[in-house]
Protein backbone atom coordinates (compact mmCIF):
# COMPACT_ATOMS: atom_id res chain seq x y z
CA UNK A 1 0.00 0.00 0.00
CA UNK A 2 1.41 3.42 -0.98
CA UNK A 3 2.04 6.10 1.68
CA UNK A 4 -0.66 8.45 0.25
CA UNK A 5 -3.17 5.58 0.16
CA UNK A 6 -2.30 4.68 3.77
CA UNK A 7 -2.77 8.29 4.96
CA UNK A 8 -6.11 8.51 3.12
CA UNK A 9 -7.28 5.29 4.82
CA UNK A 10 -6.15 6.60 8.25
CA UNK A 11 -8.12 9.83 7.69
CA UNK A 12 -11.25 7.92 6.59
CA UNK A 13 -11.16 5.50 9.56
CA UNK A 14 -10.54 8.35 11.99
CA UNK A 15 -13.54 10.26 10.59
CA UNK A 16 -15.72 7.13 10.85
CA UNK A 17 -14.60 6.45 14.46
CA UNK A 18 -15.17 10.03 15.67
CA UNK A 19 -18.61 10.18 14.03
CA UNK A 20 -19.91 6.74 15.06
CA UNK A 21 -18.39 5.83 18.43
CA UNK A 22 -19.26 7.46 21.80
CA UNK A 23 -15.62 8.44 22.47
CA UNK A 24 -16.31 10.14 25.82
CA UNK A 25 -17.69 6.86 27.23
CA UNK A 26 -15.13 4.41 25.83
CA UNK A 27 -12.01 3.40 27.78
CA UNK A 28 -8.63 3.50 25.99
CA UNK A 29 -8.29 -0.30 25.77
CA UNK A 30 -11.79 -0.77 24.34
CA UNK A 31 -11.22 2.00 21.79
CA UNK A 32 -8.03 0.34 20.59
CA UNK A 33 -9.87 -2.98 20.07
CA UNK A 34 -12.69 -1.23 18.15
CA UNK A 35 -10.16 0.59 15.94
CA UNK A 36 -8.40 -2.74 15.19
CA UNK A 37 -11.75 -4.30 14.12
CA UNK A 38 -12.65 -1.35 11.88
CA UNK A 39 -9.18 -1.35 10.27
CA UNK A 40 -9.50 -5.10 9.50
CA UNK A 41 -12.92 -4.52 7.89
CA UNK A 42 -11.74 -1.53 5.83
CA UNK A 43 -8.55 -3.17 4.56
CA UNK A 44 -10.45 -6.30 3.52
CA UNK A 45 -8.81 -7.77 0.44
CA UNK A 46 -6.27 -4.95 -0.02
CA UNK A 47 -2.64 -6.03 0.07
CA UNK A 48 -1.19 -4.71 3.29
CA UNK A 49 1.75 -5.99 5.38
CA UNK A 50 1.29 -6.78 9.09
CA UNK A 51 3.59 -3.83 10.00
CA UNK A 52 1.42 -1.50 7.92
CA UNK A 53 -1.78 -2.76 9.57
CA UNK A 54 -0.28 -2.18 13.04
CA UNK A 55 0.91 1.27 11.93
CA UNK A 56 -2.58 2.22 10.65
CA UNK A 57 -4.20 1.13 13.96
CA UNK A 58 -1.60 3.12 15.95
CA UNK A 59 -2.03 6.22 13.78
CA UNK A 60 -5.83 6.19 14.10
CA UNK A 61 -5.74 5.52 17.85
CA UNK A 62 -3.04 8.08 18.65
CA UNK A 63 -4.75 10.74 16.52
CA UNK A 64 -7.79 10.37 18.82
CA UNK A 65 -6.27 9.62 22.25
CA UNK A 66 -2.50 10.09 21.90
CA UNK A 67 -0.24 12.74 20.43
CA UNK A 68 -0.85 11.76 16.81
CA UNK A 69 2.27 11.85 14.68
CA UNK A 70 4.38 12.61 17.78
CA UNK A 71 3.67 9.17 19.27
CA UNK A 72 5.77 7.31 16.71
CA UNK A 73 8.62 9.84 17.08
CA UNK A 74 8.58 9.67 20.89
CA UNK A 75 8.70 5.87 20.96
CA UNK A 76 11.91 5.85 18.89
CA UNK A 77 14.69 5.71 21.51
CA UNK A 78 17.38 6.77 19.02
CA UNK A 79 15.76 10.23 18.70
CA UNK A 80 16.98 12.58 21.43
CA UNK A 81 15.32 15.86 20.44
CA UNK A 82 12.27 16.87 18.39
CA UNK A 83 11.81 20.35 16.89
CA UNK A 84 8.45 21.27 15.34
CA UNK A 85 8.40 24.59 13.45
CA UNK A 86 4.74 24.75 12.45
CA UNK A 87 2.70 21.79 11.13
CA UNK A 88 4.91 21.06 8.11
CA UNK A 89 8.49 21.37 9.36
CA UNK A 90 9.56 18.65 11.79
CA UNK A 91 13.24 18.19 12.65
CA UNK A 92 14.81 15.52 14.82
CA UNK A 93 18.20 14.97 16.44
CA UNK A 94 19.33 11.38 16.01
CA UNK A 95 22.80 10.22 17.08
CA UNK A 96 23.91 13.84 17.46
CA UNK A 97 22.85 14.82 13.90
CA UNK A 98 19.94 17.03 12.87
CA UNK A 99 17.66 15.98 10.02
CA UNK A 100 14.24 16.91 8.64
CA UNK A 101 11.42 14.34 8.79
CA UNK A 102 9.36 13.70 5.67
CA UNK A 103 6.19 13.71 7.79
CA UNK A 104 3.81 16.53 8.68
CA UNK A 105 0.70 17.22 10.75
CA UNK A 106 -2.68 17.22 9.01
CA UNK A 107 -3.22 20.88 9.87
CA UNK A 108 -2.23 23.66 12.23
CA UNK A 109 -5.44 23.00 14.17
CA UNK A 110 -4.40 19.38 14.73
CA UNK A 111 -0.96 20.46 16.01
CA UNK A 112 -2.59 22.98 18.36
CA UNK A 113 -4.90 20.25 19.72
CA UNK A 114 -1.87 18.04 20.50
CA UNK A 115 -0.11 20.98 22.19
CA UNK A 116 -3.15 21.60 24.42
CA UNK A 117 -3.23 17.91 25.33
CA UNK A 118 0.50 17.89 26.26
CA UNK A 119 0.25 21.10 28.29
CA UNK A 120 -2.99 20.00 29.99
CA UNK A 121 -1.43 16.73 31.19
CA UNK A 122 0.99 18.66 33.42
CA UNK A 123 -1.72 21.04 34.65
CA UNK A 124 -0.35 24.01 32.69
CA UNK A 125 -2.01 26.29 30.16
CA UNK A 126 -0.91 27.98 26.97
CA UNK A 127 -2.97 30.38 24.86
CA UNK A 128 -2.77 33.72 23.08
CA UNK A 129 -2.65 35.59 26.37
CA UNK A 130 0.12 33.29 27.64
CA UNK A 131 1.80 32.02 24.44
CA UNK A 132 5.03 30.59 25.96
CA UNK A 133 5.07 27.52 28.17
CA UNK A 134 7.64 25.13 29.64
CA UNK A 135 6.20 21.78 30.57
CA UNK A 136 6.92 18.05 30.41
CA UNK A 137 5.45 14.83 29.05
CA UNK A 138 4.27 12.02 31.35
CA UNK A 139 7.60 10.22 30.76
CA UNK A 140 9.52 13.31 31.95
CA UNK A 141 10.63 14.66 28.54
CA UNK A 142 11.11 18.44 28.61
CA UNK A 143 8.77 20.47 26.37
CA UNK A 144 8.88 24.12 25.31
CA UNK A 145 5.90 25.58 23.44
CA UNK A 146 5.64 28.95 21.66
CA UNK A 147 2.36 29.82 19.94
CA UNK A 148 1.49 32.36 17.20
CA UNK A 149 1.52 35.34 16.96
CA UNK A 150 4.86 35.12 18.85
CA UNK A 151 6.00 32.23 16.62
CA UNK A 152 5.64 33.46 13.05
CA UNK A 153 6.02 30.03 11.42
CA UNK A 154 3.12 28.49 13.36
CA UNK A 155 3.00 26.63 16.71
CA UNK A 156 6.58 25.77 17.71
CA UNK A 157 7.34 22.81 19.97
CA UNK A 158 10.78 21.65 21.16
CA UNK A 159 10.97 18.34 23.02
CA UNK A 160 14.13 17.17 24.81
CA UNK A 161 13.59 13.42 25.12
CA UNK A 162 13.86 11.81 28.52
CA UNK A 163 16.15 8.82 28.85
CA UNK A 164 14.27 5.81 30.20
CA UNK A 165 17.33 4.71 32.15
CA UNK A 166 18.82 7.24 34.59
CA UNK A 167 22.26 8.53 33.66
CA UNK A 168 25.04 7.11 35.77
CA UNK A 169 28.72 7.95 36.15
CA UNK A 170 29.49 4.50 34.67
CA UNK A 171 27.76 5.57 31.43
CA UNK A 172 29.67 8.87 31.35
CA UNK A 173 32.90 6.87 31.64
CA UNK A 174 31.69 4.56 28.86
CA UNK A 175 30.98 7.56 26.61
CA UNK A 176 34.46 8.93 27.29
CA UNK A 177 33.27 12.09 29.06
CA UNK A 178 35.35 11.37 32.18
CA UNK A 179 37.68 8.62 33.43
CA UNK A 180 37.22 6.24 36.37
CA UNK A 181 39.93 8.08 38.34
CA UNK A 182 38.09 11.42 37.95
CA UNK A 183 34.76 9.76 38.79
CA UNK A 184 36.24 8.49 42.06
CA UNK A 185 37.48 12.00 42.91
CA UNK A 186 34.06 13.53 42.08
CA UNK A 187 32.40 10.97 44.36
CA UNK A 188 34.61 12.14 47.23
CA UNK A 189 33.78 15.80 46.51
CA UNK A 190 30.02 15.07 46.52
CA UNK A 191 30.24 13.01 49.70
CA UNK A 192 32.33 15.72 51.40
CA UNK A 193 29.55 18.24 50.58
CA UNK A 194 31.41 20.55 48.23
CA UNK A 195 29.07 22.97 46.45
CA UNK A 196 29.35 22.01 42.79
CA UNK A 197 28.23 24.07 39.80
CA UNK A 198 28.00 22.47 36.33
CA UNK A 199 28.32 24.90 33.41
CA UNK A 200 28.10 24.46 29.66
CA UNK A 201 26.34 25.48 26.46
CA UNK A 202 22.96 24.27 25.17
CA UNK A 203 22.92 20.52 24.64
CA UNK A 204 26.30 19.98 26.35
CA UNK A 205 24.79 17.50 28.82
CA UNK A 206 24.54 19.59 32.02
CA UNK A 207 21.34 17.97 33.34
CA UNK A 208 22.64 14.53 32.36
CA UNK A 209 25.87 15.14 34.30
CA UNK A 210 23.94 16.54 37.28
CA UNK A 211 21.80 13.40 37.28
CA UNK A 212 24.87 11.20 37.30
CA UNK A 213 26.58 13.19 40.08
CA UNK A 214 23.43 13.14 42.23
CA UNK A 215 23.71 9.36 42.46
CA UNK A 216 26.78 9.90 44.67
CA UNK A 217 24.69 11.66 47.33
CA UNK A 218 24.58 9.43 50.45
CA UNK A 219 21.27 7.55 50.55
CA UNK A 220 20.38 8.61 54.10
CA UNK A 221 20.28 12.37 53.38
CA UNK A 222 17.24 14.60 52.86
CA UNK A 223 17.42 16.08 49.37
CA UNK A 224 15.23 18.83 47.87
CA UNK A 225 15.25 19.21 44.06
CA UNK A 226 14.01 22.43 42.44
CA UNK A 227 13.33 22.68 38.70
CA UNK A 228 11.37 24.56 36.06
CA UNK A 229 10.01 21.29 34.74
CA UNK A 230 10.94 18.19 36.73
CA UNK A 231 13.36 15.99 34.80
CA UNK A 232 16.01 14.91 37.30
CA UNK A 233 16.07 11.14 37.92
CA UNK A 234 17.58 10.79 41.37
CA UNK A 235 17.34 7.17 42.46
CA UNK A 236 17.87 5.37 45.75
CA UNK A 237 17.16 8.34 48.05
CA UNK A 238 14.06 7.77 50.18
CA UNK A 239 13.92 11.23 51.75
CA UNK A 240 13.55 13.11 48.47
CA UNK A 241 11.28 16.10 47.79
CA UNK A 242 10.90 17.27 44.16
CA UNK A 243 9.57 20.80 43.61
CA UNK A 244 8.50 22.31 40.30
CA UNK A 245 7.74 25.90 39.30
CA UNK A 246 4.30 27.03 38.13
CA UNK A 247 3.45 29.63 35.49
CA UNK A 248 0.94 32.40 36.14
CA UNK A 249 -2.64 31.69 35.04
CA UNK A 250 -4.54 33.73 32.44
CA UNK A 251 -5.35 36.34 35.07
CA UNK A 252 -1.62 36.75 35.73
CA UNK A 253 -1.80 35.28 39.24
CA UNK A 254 -0.51 32.12 40.90
CA UNK A 255 3.07 32.10 39.60
CA UNK A 256 5.57 30.13 41.69
CA UNK A 257 9.15 30.90 40.62
CA UNK A 258 12.41 29.12 41.44
CA UNK A 259 13.20 31.90 43.96
CA UNK A 260 10.02 31.06 45.90
CA UNK A 261 10.88 27.37 45.90
CA UNK A 262 14.45 27.95 47.13
CA UNK A 263 13.16 30.14 49.98
CA UNK A 264 10.55 27.54 50.87
CA UNK A 265 13.04 24.66 50.68
CA UNK A 266 15.20 26.29 53.39
CA UNK A 267 12.33 25.68 55.84
CA UNK A 268 12.10 22.01 54.90
CA UNK A 269 15.25 20.94 56.76
CA UNK A 270 17.23 20.09 53.63
CA UNK A 271 20.65 18.48 53.85
CA UNK A 272 21.20 19.23 50.17
CA UNK A 273 19.47 21.45 47.64
CA UNK A 274 19.70 20.53 43.95
CA UNK A 275 18.59 23.29 41.56
CA UNK A 276 18.08 22.03 37.99
CA UNK A 277 19.20 25.28 36.37
CA UNK A 278 19.93 28.79 37.62
CA UNK A 279 19.12 31.46 35.03
CA UNK A 280 17.96 34.61 36.84
CA UNK A 281 17.55 36.42 40.16
CA UNK A 282 17.28 33.09 42.00
CA UNK A 283 21.10 32.85 41.79
CA UNK A 284 21.28 35.15 44.84
CA UNK A 285 18.99 32.87 46.89
CA UNK A 286 20.97 29.85 45.74
CA UNK A 287 24.29 31.41 46.80
CA UNK A 288 22.85 32.47 50.14
CA UNK A 289 21.57 28.94 50.74
CA UNK A 290 25.07 27.58 50.00
CA UNK A 291 26.54 30.14 52.41
CA UNK A 292 24.13 29.42 55.26
CA UNK A 293 25.05 25.86 56.07
CA UNK A 294 23.42 24.04 53.14
CA UNK A 295 26.63 22.56 51.83
CA UNK A 296 26.65 19.91 49.13
CA UNK A 297 24.32 21.86 46.86
CA UNK A 298 24.41 21.06 43.13
CA UNK A 299 23.25 23.20 40.23
CA UNK A 300 23.78 24.00 36.53
CA UNK A 301 23.99 27.12 34.40
CA UNK A 302 24.51 28.17 30.78
CA UNK A 303 28.00 29.47 29.97
CA UNK A 304 30.79 29.11 27.40
CA UNK A 305 33.63 28.71 29.91
CA UNK A 306 34.34 28.57 33.64
CA UNK A 307 35.20 32.30 33.73
CA UNK A 308 32.05 33.06 31.74
CA UNK A 309 29.98 31.16 34.31
CA UNK A 310 31.27 33.42 37.08
CA UNK A 311 30.43 36.62 35.18
CA UNK A 312 27.00 35.19 34.31
CA UNK A 313 26.40 34.42 37.99
CA UNK A 314 27.26 38.05 38.79
CA UNK A 315 24.73 39.26 36.20
CA UNK A 316 22.08 36.87 37.52
CA UNK A 317 22.57 38.05 41.10
CA UNK A 318 22.19 41.66 39.91
CA UNK A 319 18.83 40.71 38.32
CA UNK A 320 17.66 39.68 41.77
CA UNK A 321 19.25 42.55 43.73
CA UNK A 322 20.20 45.47 41.49
CA UNK A 323 21.66 47.60 44.31
CA UNK A 324 24.34 45.16 45.46
CA UNK A 325 27.95 46.26 44.91
CA UNK A 326 29.94 44.01 42.57
CA UNK A 327 32.55 43.36 45.25
CA UNK A 328 29.92 41.92 47.62
CA UNK A 329 28.53 39.71 44.84
CA UNK A 330 31.96 38.34 43.96
CA UNK A 331 32.70 37.60 47.62
CA UNK A 332 29.37 35.73 47.86
CA UNK A 333 30.18 33.64 44.78
CA UNK A 334 33.75 32.93 45.94
CA UNK A 335 32.63 31.72 49.36
CA UNK A 336 29.57 29.78 48.11
CA UNK A 337 30.78 27.86 45.04
CA UNK A 338 33.57 25.32 45.63
CA UNK A 339 33.90 23.47 42.31
CA UNK A 340 32.89 24.35 38.73
CA UNK A 341 32.68 21.54 36.15
CA UNK A 342 32.56 22.87 32.59
CA UNK A 343 31.08 20.74 29.79
CA UNK A 344 31.12 21.36 26.07
CA UNK A 345 29.68 20.00 22.85
CA UNK A 346 32.61 19.72 20.46
CA UNK A 347 32.88 20.00 16.68
CA UNK A 348 32.26 16.26 16.17
CA UNK A 349 29.02 16.60 18.23
CA UNK A 350 30.53 14.64 21.14
CA UNK A 351 29.96 15.90 24.68
CA UNK A 352 33.06 16.18 26.82
CA UNK A 353 34.03 17.44 30.28
CA UNK A 354 36.42 20.31 29.48
CA UNK A 355 37.50 21.50 32.90
CA UNK A 356 37.15 20.81 36.62
CA UNK A 357 38.13 23.95 38.51
CA UNK A 358 38.29 24.85 42.17
CA UNK A 359 37.13 28.30 43.32
CA UNK A 360 39.72 29.20 45.95
CA UNK A 361 38.62 32.64 47.10
CA UNK A 362 38.51 36.36 46.39
CA UNK A 363 41.50 38.69 46.10
CA UNK A 364 42.08 42.20 44.68
CA UNK A 365 38.58 42.41 43.23
CA UNK A 366 38.78 39.06 41.41
CA UNK A 367 37.55 35.52 42.07
CA UNK A 368 40.56 33.17 42.14
CA UNK A 369 40.29 29.92 40.14
CA UNK A 370 42.51 26.88 40.48
CA UNK A 371 42.08 24.47 37.50
CA UNK A 372 42.46 20.85 38.66
CA UNK A 373 41.67 19.00 35.41
CA UNK A 374 41.77 20.39 31.85
CA UNK A 375 40.79 18.64 28.58
CA UNK A 376 43.68 18.35 26.14
CA UNK A 377 43.39 17.11 22.56
CA UNK A 378 45.99 14.59 21.41
CA UNK A 379 47.69 13.91 18.06
CA UNK A 380 44.78 11.70 16.89
CA UNK A 381 42.40 14.70 16.72
CA UNK A 382 41.15 15.76 13.28
CA UNK A 383 38.66 18.35 12.05
CA UNK A 384 35.95 15.65 12.04
CA UNK A 385 36.87 13.74 15.20
CA UNK A 386 38.02 15.01 18.58
CA UNK A 387 40.43 12.80 20.49
CA UNK A 388 41.85 13.66 23.89
CA UNK A 389 41.30 13.39 27.63
CA UNK A 390 41.00 15.31 30.88
CA UNK A 391 44.47 15.74 32.34
CA UNK A 392 45.42 16.59 35.90
CA UNK A 393 47.16 19.94 36.17
CA UNK A 394 50.10 20.46 38.51
CA UNK A 395 47.96 22.66 40.79
CA UNK A 396 47.28 21.17 44.22
CA UNK A 397 43.75 21.36 45.57
CA UNK A 398 43.72 24.11 48.20
CA UNK A 399 40.32 23.94 49.94
CA UNK A 400 40.66 20.54 51.59
CA UNK A 401 38.85 21.55 54.79
CA UNK A 402 35.58 19.77 53.87
CA UNK A 403 37.48 16.61 52.92
CA UNK A 404 39.17 16.64 56.33
CA UNK A 405 35.83 17.23 58.09
CA UNK A 406 34.44 14.18 56.31
CA UNK A 407 37.40 12.09 57.35
CA UNK A 408 38.59 11.65 53.74
CA UNK A 409 42.39 11.52 53.56
CA UNK A 410 42.71 10.99 49.79
CA UNK A 411 44.52 13.74 47.86
CA UNK A 412 42.53 15.20 44.94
Amino acid sequence: MEFEQEQQLVAEIKRYVTENLPLNRIEDEELEIKVEEIVEQRIGQLYCSIEQRVSIVQQVYSSIRGFGLLDSILTDDSITEVMINGPENIFIEQNGRLSKLDKKFESQRRLEDIIQRIVGLAGREVNQANPICDTRLPDGSRVNVVLPPIALCGPTVTIRKFSKTPMTIEKLIQYGSITQEIADKLELLVRAKYNIFISGGTGSGKTTFLNALSNYIPKDERVITIEDSAELQITGIDNLVSLETRNANTAGAGEIAIRDLIKSSLRMRPERIVVGEVRGGEALDMLQAMNTGHDGSLSTGHANSTEDMLSRLETMVLQGAAGLPLEAIRQQIASAVDIIIHLSRLRDKSRKTMEITEVTGYKDGQIILNPLYVFEEDENSTLEKVSGMLKRTENKMQNVFKLQLSGIKVEI
